[in-house]
């Protein structure tokens, strides 16, 4: 029975770990619709972020394949149900979601649902999305099957991961887009604030989910002991992440350092291995470091959040009067022309803007299954 209280648990921790294997928005949404639709043995999954336009910035979908996905068309816009739900921040557990009088039909592709549960996901006062499940998976009997009281206390907490999930996702990629001065002052404070308090409620919330698995309670509280464990060890990460990242600036420490610094920070916050070499490389141009500086990161944060990398290595030596960084990782790869084709450009088209605006040259060199290698060269001063 994939309903199980391992199968729950797993769900459960999928959903806590999810915070610091995933720091993209879309790759959070997906890990948690998906963690949603496993934990309630649901049909159908999904989650959607508001905009400001009554439609939404983002809605992503679990069990769908994505030729129905196509088939059904546009984004939903924010009506009937969905729209009570966002307006109202109210569960919603409807027998049949057809007969509900709000319902308002879907389009012809869109698969036929009935049994639904709808769940806000709320940071503070703020609606910044909501969750969905349609069409419990379980032996129908006389007097029909329905998500029940248990299902909405599960979701519930999982509905407070995607909140903190969703909103680190968003300090994150708000803090790549900052100057390097800017990354120590308000990186420092956001994550320290935001992440620290908020891992320290998942936690409780992981406890708390130990009282819903009936069934061999002892093995389900002590696993999730554990979970809560590992998300406390997390919260030390982060904070030393933030401190170490306080004094590494660029104009202060130069180069090398800053880039040492920074490797060290990933090393210890990532499973995967995270070297640094820096060979003779004395003080270039500003603008030459600063871009130097951009493409690593962007190079690391590739490396470590999408291939799968157990080592990566981070070299920069001196080349006449300039130097040559290389970023190496041991992951899965890819082909870059397909990369291109598909519009998944990773980061590429930015770090080629780089290197090109300061009179460099990247070159990338990947293939499936066999690791890639960034190389940026600047002619120095």
């Amino acid at each position: 029975m994939s309903h199980g209280p391992r199968s729950g648990l797993y769900a459960v921790s999928s959903a806590l770990l999810a915070m610091s294997r995933h720091l993209e928005v879309r790759d959070v949404l997906k890990t948690i619709v998906a963690s949603a639709r496993e934990l309630l043995d649901a049909e159908y999954a999904a989650l959607g972020v508001p905009d400001d336009h009554g439609g939404f910035a983002q809605f992503v979908v679990d069990g769908v394949s994505e030729e129905q996905w196509k088939a059904i068309g546009p984004l939903p816009r924010q009506h009937g149900i969905l729209a009570a739900m966002l307006r109202e921040a109210k569960t919603e557990r409807l027998a049949d979601v057809r007969e509900d009088p709000r319902f308002e039909g879907w389009p012809s592709a869109h698969p036929q649902m009935s049994d639904f549960l709808g769940l806000p996901i709320r940071d503070g006062d703020e609606t910044i999305g909501a969750l969905f499940l349609a069409n419990k998976r379980c032996p129908r009997q006389e007097g029909g099957c329905g998500f029940t009281g248990d299902d909405v206390e599960l979701l519930s907490i999982l509905a407070q991961h995607a909140a903190i999930a969703l909103t680190n996702a968003r300090l994150y990629e708000r803090s790549r887009e900052l100057t390097i001065a800017e990354e120590r002052s308000r990186l420092a404070h956001e994550l320290h604030d935001a992440v620290s308090q908020k891992l320290f409620s998942l936690r409780l919330t992981a406890q708390a989910a130990a009282a819903l698995v009936h069934r061999d309670p002892a093995r389900a509280k002590g696993e999730l002991q554990q979970v809560a464990s590992l998300a406390a060890e997390a919260a030390d990460e982060l904070r030393a992440a933030v401190v170490e990242l306080r004094p590494a600036a660029l104009d202060e420490d130069g180069l090398v350092n800053t880039l040492r610094t920074q490797v060290q920070v990933l090393d210890r916050a990532h499973t995967a291995r995270v070297t640094f070499v820096g060979l003779g490389v004395r003080a270039l141009p500003a603008a030459q470091e600063e871009a130097l500086l951009r493409v690593a990161q962007e190079a690391l944060h590739n490396a470590l959040r999408h291939s799968g990398a157990q080592r990566v290595e981070v070299t920069l030596e001196k080349r006449g009067p300039g130097a040559v960084l290389r970023v190496t990782d041991d992951g899965g790869g890819f082909e870059p022309q397909a990369v291109r084709r598909a519009g998944r450009h990773l980061g590429l088209v930015s770090m080629r803007d780089r290197a090109s605006g300061v009179g460099g040259t990247l070159t990338v060199e990947s293939a499936p299954g066999k690791g890639t290698t960034i190389e940026m060269e600047v002619p120095g001063g």
